[in-house]
């Protein structure tokens, strides 16, 4: 079986950032993107996802985190298009659904070349501590854009937002460790390519 690692050096005027994964890891990290609740997130994905992910970053934060977050998505999903390859043996798709104490998420995904996002979560308040919920949405949506993979999340129900959140990660982790595991030894598509 073909290296499945990826590293990522991503250089703008507002961010600065340094990403490598490897998706046969152990779930084992080291994240620092300057942004505590996005760390928080990062390492629920990488954990539950067994994907090793090593990340810094440094954004603009004096603006707000919106830059950071977006980029680092951004990398996430560029990592993982390069880590997968030609997609040879992965099982493509992937579900979890996790519950954290009142809330519940399910996510699904299909890593088929093509990228879209569904989300389907509302939350009861605008932040987290000092983090935008709003940000979550956009993390996932350029993870997926970039990834090029289909996702979907829904939250039926949650009153916690930290919760809410938490689930969401925990299950994406999950569900990526499913769809990336090798199963087989062709690539999964009718077409012979994703």
């Amino acid at each position: 079986m073909a290296d499945r690692k990826a590293k990522i050096t991503r250089k703008t005027n507002e961010t600065d950032i340094k990403l490598a994964i490897n998706l046969d890891g152990a779930g084992s990290y080291e994240i620092n993107t300057g942004v505590g609740f996005l760390d928080h997130m990062l390492c629920h994905l990488s954990k539950h996802g067994k994907i090793d992910m090593n990340l810094t970053a440094k954004g603009d934060l004096e603006v707000d985190q919106h830059h950071t977050v977006e980029d680092v998505a951004i990398c996430l999903g560029q990592a993982l298009t390069d880590a997968l390859g030609d997609k040879k043996g992965i099982a493509r798709y992937g579900n979890s659904t996790v519950p954290m104490e009142d809330a519940l998420a399910s996510v699904a995904i299909d890593l088929s070349g093509r990228p879209f996002c569904v989300y389907n979560v509302q939350y009861r308040t605008e932040k987290i501590g000092d983090f935008d919920v709003e940000c979550v949405e956009e993390l996932l949506r350029s993870f997926a854009n970039y990834g090029k993979f289909n996702l979907h999340i829904t939250v039926p129900h949650g009153t916690n937002s930290h919760h809410i959140a938490e689930a969401i990660f925990k299950a994406l982790g999950q569900a990526m460790s499913q769809a990336v595991k090798i199963t087989g030894k062709d690539i999964p598509s009718t077409k012979g390519s994703l």
